[in-house]
């Protein structure tokens, strides 16, 4: 690790040679793990939350009925923090909510947190930031976004909706619908056929009078159990899973599959989507969507809901397939829905999985206006640091099948970037690498990349970039084995204690072992 050059600021008075006041916004799983790695650091850190609980997404006023992981809960873990062992293998949203919490204590972040103090400003300054709440303002020399790229809702503006809501109908978000209990003996339309729309909907399908889902375009799903047998994670979640997707570097086997062995690659990806097929009877339900499983990186990458398919099957889900929802109305004093295909259909209660908006209104418009591409895309070096903006960094803008330790490494970056320690590329250079990859993720996704935020099914070519810049990595072994097992987060769990240990030491990095290695 080559130490110097940097990018460190003047520690304010009373601050500790080398400390820095930093300011973190967002309290969910990258809030958290960035406040316990510069805590770690020495850092004088404050973690601003509007929610009243820590989590994010998994806070008890944002989590849906049905809410559980995507990935399994080894997978969805921090590297030194493993999931309770009495944890099923597909956690709840309150679990998942609680394993933060107990996180968040054993590391001496509840400490720092400042949760139902929602900020309103952030402007920056010429030493620094302050940071404005409703109780006043504050003073940073550094600031991390982390208020998560699932923080925003995305609502569509339907027609109606006033008369819609006069006769009693209620158009609402998931993650602002919290009690099932409210769906009894109504008329259900879920908007939406990702993960959280089906969640919602297999939650709701029991006790509502009726449920109906309206999907622009059918997602491949991914069964939890391949076969009824096999967990998904020995296929998709290994580095073997992730390489069967193109990457814009191709590397060391990569450059096999996507060369020579492209029929082969090909045959093993789409062979999970006709086990799909047959696994949950598509073809007889006529759910069946376009494509191939190839696709799924062009959308939304879904686990299968337990019940979803099942409850089309028996009837008490109905799924309109390639149709959205045209207008909200009112009909003898009831409220309804019309489908872009003209079908009506009674609806007291219009949940919408619609997505997010990623935004930062609490950014002054100055600092906007460097942040984003003429196209809106977040401009972000890494996933995490923005091109033009000095003492600015962001995490969580890498959403992928292993959030938990994406955080996680790029937590440790950026305290090594605090601490002058990351050997950037000059800010011509740095540009030209974010434009690189978001031109990239453009042709890889159809532009479905939320801004240049989501970075599914490239997890680890991002763990990999992130400690490639620390000139650190878990050893060569352990990462070969992770092409035929499942990702370990828990192999990870000496990287910040090696890296902190060298910001502290002030030392060229040792240990030709821990360094990356293109061949695997």
């Amino acid at each position: 690790m080559t130490l110097g050059g940097g990018n460190m600021l003047p520690s304010r008075e009373g601050s500790r040679e080398g400390q820095a006041r930093i300011a973190i916004i967002g309290a969910g799983v990258a809030g958290l793990a960035t406040a316990k790695v510069l805590l770690a650091a020495g850092h004088d850190v404050q973690v601003f939350d509007k929610a009243p609980n820590v989590g994010g997404v998994w806070s008890r006023t944002r989590r849906y009925p049905g809410v559980t992981t995507q990935s399994p809960k080894a997978q969805y873990s921090l590297s030194d923090f493993p999931m309770p062992e009495d944890y099923p293998e597909w956690p709840t949203g309150a679990q998942v909510q609680a394993y933060f919490a107990a996180y968040a204590t054993k590391f001496g972040v509840d400490r720092a947190l400042r949760l139902d103090t929602e900020v309103t400003a952030a402007r920056q300054t010429a030493d620094g930031w302050t940071v404005e709440t409703h109780g006043g303002a504050e003073t940073f020399d550094r600031l991390v976004v982390a208020n998560g790229v699932f923080c925003e809702p995305a609502v569509p503006a339907y027609p109606g909706l006033d008369e819609f809501t006069a006769t009693g109908g209620r158009l609402c978000a998931g993650s602002e619908f919290h009690d099932a209990e409210q769906a009894r003996e109504k008329h259900v339309l879920v908007v939406g056929y990702g993960k959280s729309a089906c969640d919602v909907t297999v939650a709701l399908s029991g006790i509502a009078a009726s449920t109906d889902v309206i999907a622009r375009q059918l997602l491949w799903k991914v069964p939890r159990k391949i076969g009824g047998f096999l967990n998904f994670k020995m296929l998709l979640l290994t580095r073997m899973g992730e390489a069967l997707f193109r990457y814009l570097r191709l590397r060391g086997v990569e450059k096999f599959l996507h060369g020579p062995g492209n029929g082969l690659r090909r045959k093993m990806l789409n062979s999970i989507g006709s086990v799909s097929v047959r696994q949950f009877g598509l073809d007889k339900l006529g759910l069946v969507p376009s494509g191939q499983m190839e696709d799924i990186v062009r959308g939304a990458i879904g686990l299968a809901t337990e019940g979803f398919f099942e409850g089309v099957a028996d009837g008490s889900i109905t799924v309109h397939r390639d149709q959205t929802v045209s207008r909200l109305f009112a009909d003898n004093g009831k409220p309804f829905a019309e489908l872009g295909d003209g079908t009506k259909l009674p609806a007291d209660l219009v949940v919408c999985a619609t997505g997010f908006t990623q935004g930062v209104p609490f950014l002054a418009d100055d600092v906007q206006q460097r942040l984003f591409d003429e196209r809106g895309n977040f401009m972000l070096y890494r996933q995490i640091l923005p091109v033009d903006v000095p003492g600015l960094y962001f995490n969580g803008y890498n959403s992928s099948f292993f959030s938990p330790l994406n955080a996680e490494m790029a937590a440790v970056w950026i305290a090594a970037d605090v601490a002058g320690a990351v050997p950037l590329p000059d800010s011509v250079a740095m540009r030209q690498a974010v434009v690189d990859q978001l031109a990239f993720l453009d042709t890889a996704t159809d532009k479905h990349h939320c801004r240049g935020t989501k970075i599914i099914p490239f997890s680890m070519h991002n763990v990999d970039e992130v400690l490639g810049d620390l000139d650190v990595n878990i050893k060569t072994r352990i990462r070969a084995s992770h092409w035929l097992n499942p990702v370990d987060p828990a192999a990870y769990r000496d990287i910040t204690p090696t890296v902190l240990r060298r910001l502290a030491q002030d030392v060229p990095q040792p240990a030709a072992d821990l360094r990356t290695s293109d061949n695997v």
